[in-house]
């Protein structure tokens, strides 16, 4: 059996080598991808995001219990933030998801961010892929808490659940015209916590406010990760919005944008690494040289590197 036959019959061992691939680069992921790319596009993909400390973490963790007594198998994608010393993924193998770690029908891939500014490392839609070939009805991506840079993680999901928290306060206002905007669901979690209705009541404001509010109005889940409390109606929440998806056709046009974005991530990661494959270190450092002397503007600069060689 090829490796590609065992990533589609979902042996484990197979899926981790792709990904790995896939993360490293190069004409071997391109090789997986191709392969496993037209078995693709039946899984329920869902975005997870909010500040840090918003218990992101152990919601996921309980969402996937969720889904595994619906008898939904579940794939989870979580993005960490990179060490700048090791370049590795900080949080790991994802500890605080041991409960899950023995689940035949749960696999978990954690992914450092390697600086990517929208907290969604670029090859998160490719190990996404490589999930939903393998056969998984339900892939959850977790984001780093980086607050409103993450919008692109609308791209990525077809449901996007944003977290947040009693007690931030001024701060649900400074997200309003970012990472608000993009739920499709909101999770108040810690909702145990003193200020949860009153956060409720915020968010259910900014919505009312919202003039670009379309026909799907999202709604609002007190959540408790660390109990279990209202992630039942969370999950219901978010098989409502799949369900509206695709009743109202909106599915099919989020599928058309989500394709849009992530070929040009794929054409700007292309064009550029082709770019600086026709440049050399010297050539590259006389220019930053130039530019920072002001003999150069940078848009001068960036052009005489791309005329070297014909880049």
């Amino acid at each position: 059996m090829t490796q590609i036959d065992g990533v589609l019959a979902g042996d484990r061992r197979a899926i981790a080598r792709a990904i790995t691939q896939v993360e490293r680069g190069g004409q071997a992921a391109r090789s997986v991808l191709a392969q496993l790319y037209p078995r693709t596009g039946r899984a329920e993909i869902i975005g997870v995001t909010g500040a840090p400390g918003t218990g992101k973490s152990t919601l996921v963790n309980r969402m996937a219990l969720a889904y595994r007594k619906r008898d939904r198998t579940v794939g989870i994608v979580a993005v960490d933030p990179t060490s700048p010393f090791s370049g590795g993924a900080i949080l790991g193998d994802r500890v605080r998801m041991q409960s899950l770690s023995g689940d035949p029908g749960v696999f978990i891939r954690s992914m450092a961010t390697r600086g990517s500014l929208g907290g969604l490392a670029w090859t998160t839609r490719d190990v996404v892929s490589v999930l939903d070939a393998a056969g998984f009805d339900v892939i959850i991506i977790e984001t780093v808490g980086a607050g409103q840079s993450e919008v692109e993680i609308a791209e990525a999901a077809h449901t996007t659940v944003v977290v947040t928290v009693p007690g931030l306060g001024d701060d649900i206002q400074a997200v309003k015209a970012g990472i608000l905007e993009i739920a499709d669901v909101f999770a108040v979690n810690k909702a145990d916590l003193a200020g949860a209705d009153q956060a409720v009541a915020q968010l259910r404001t900014m919505l009312n406010l919202d003039p670009h509010m379309g026909d799907w109005r999202p709604p609002i889940i007190k959540t408790v990760a660390t109990t279990g409390a209202g992630v039942t109606e969370l999950v219901d929440a978010i098989e409502e919005h799949r369900a509206y998806l695709v009743q109202s056709g909106e599915k099919s046009r989020r599928e058309q944008a989500r394709v849009r974005s992530e070929v040009l991530d794929i054409l700007r990661h292309t064009l550029l690494s082709h770019a600086l494959d026709n440049v050399s270190q010297e050539q590259f450092d006389l220019v930053i040289d130039q530019v920072a002397r002001r003999e150069l503007d940078p848009y001068t600069g960036v052009e005489r590197l791309l005329d070297q060689k014909g880049a």
